[in-house]
């Protein structure tokens, strides 16, 4: 049976219908033409609602026939006096529908178009069989608004609750996906294997690149509404179709994965760098969120390496520069951030001397070092950078010398004191 609060209306107009003499004496002139119904209801459908032609899925119009036909039966079969049935092939045709994508409006839009020649066909049929017009009229369009009304509200609630259940084993998949691809995984692992080529991700030619982006305050990161706009932001950035995503939050920041075609065969070029393609398109977002790329790379195993790349990536992105790819970090920075925690503490001890003589000149002494870096060590040239006496600046190399031991217009040696000072500096 139908729920009650649906099958009550009904119920009624079925009695009415019984009252006027219509249920059952009309049901012979029904049967008579049910085939004719059938297909004169489905063409009032086609005709009316464009979605049925433009569809290019081959099942939709001959599954609109056999739902035509269903309607029809059932009809005839309450017209003999059955009980109410339980509306199993409205179920059935709107979880085929929400498989399909097709569109509920559409769907609905169908029941209403149908009732127009259903209520024709009962009218037709109830004339032939009673005498009493009027009590006969209002009784027949009394059922025929009960019936789509019952059929459209069983309709939507099926097709709604099978789209939520489609969308909720989606959602699994992806994030079953994303955990084996940020994981990384052993190809052994047959299971994997096979999940991974279903969702296409074990392809020839393909580059791989991962993407996390993170709100500027870190905070707003616990809220899933606030990660969901950022992950529809994404997907509204990227507009390149023959780019993939599969996006979702992990360690409190939005992680994607993206990939694309690398090269269609070994005969055509190569297409330009993914990364490239993405910093392009991420650049448009707000300045609301920092966002960290990683380089291409030629396979999923290659992922979680991807993966450190962006997070890497991501702690170089600022307010000033909010999109950061991986590619283009400076290997002394990269090395700076990676390595200063563990050399911090064994700093030699002329580093602390340097850093308390550097402040007291209000930073002149470090100045001087990455003029004298940035001149290739022509004193002359640094000292016209920073807008002072040469003689001044060979004060200051004099001064460095006598606190560290080590001489700035040697080559190893600013090397060794720019980066001492560096590691010094991250770590206050």
């Amino acid at each position: 049976m139908t729920d009650a609060f649906e099958a009550k209306g009904l119920a009624q107009s079925l009695i009415r219908l019984a009252d006027v003499g219509v249920v059952p004496r009309a049901a012979a002139a029904l049967e008579r033409s049910m085939d004719e119904v059938g297909l004169a209801l489905r063409k009032a459908i086609v005709d009316e609602i464009a979605e049925f032609s433009a569809s290019a899925n081959p099942e939709i119009l001959p599954e609109l026939a056999r739902h035509s036909a269903d309607h029809v039966r059932e009809i005839v079969r309450l017209s003999r006096g059955e009980a109410i049935g339980n509306f199993d092939f409205v179920r059935e045709h709107a979880r085929r529908r929400a498989e399909q994508r097709f569109p509920i409006e559409a769907t609905l839009h169908a029941y209403r178009c149908g009732h127009r020649v259903l209520s024709r066909w009962l009218r037709d049929a109830a004339a032939a069989v009673t005498e009493t017009k009027e009590p006969v009229a209002a009784a027949v369009a009394d059922f025929s608004i009960e019936y789509t009304n019952s059929i459209s509200a069983i309709c939507a609630a099926e097709y709604v609750a099978h789209v939520r259940s489609l969308a909720e084993a989606e959602g699994d998949l992806r994030s079953e996906l994303l955990s084996i691809l940020m994981s990384g995984y052993d190809e052994s692992d047959g299971r994997v294997a096979r999940l991974l080529k279903r969702a296409g991700y074990l392809e020839q030619r393909q580059t791989y690149c991962v993407v996390v982006v993170q709100s500027t305050d870190p905070l707003e990161m616990e809220s899933p509404a606030r990660a969901q706009r950022i992950v529809d932001a994404i997907a509204g950035s990227v507009t390149d179709k023959s780019i993939r995503m599969l996006v979702g939050r992990r360690n409190n920041v939005v992680t994607a994965v993206f990939s694309a075609t690398r090269r269609m065969s070994g005969w055509t070029a190569p297409q330009a760098l993914l990364a490239g393609r993405l910093h392009a398109a991420l650049s448009v977002l707000g300045p609301v969120v920092l966002i960290g790329i990683s380089t291409d790379h030629p396979s999923t195993s290659f992922i979680p390496r991807a993966a450190r790349e962006a997070m890497l990536a991501l702690d170089f992105a600022t307010v000033a520069d909010r999109v950061v790819l991986y590619s283009q970090l400076p290997i002394r920075r990269l090395l700076l951030h990676r390595a200063a925690d563990y050399v911090q503490p064994t700093l030699p001890a002329w580093a602390a001397d340097l850093a308390n003589a550097d402040a007291k000149s209000g930073g002149d002494l470090v100045k001087t070092l990455r003029a004298l870096a940035d001149a290739d060590m022509n004193v002359q040239r640094a000292a016209r950078a920073l807008g002072v006496h040469a003689n001044t600046l060979y004060a200051r190399i004099k001064r460095i010398r006598e606190l560290t031991g080590l001489d700035s217009q040697r080559y190893h040696d600013l090397t060794e004191l720019l980066l001492a000072s560096d590691c010094r500096a991250s770590g206050s």
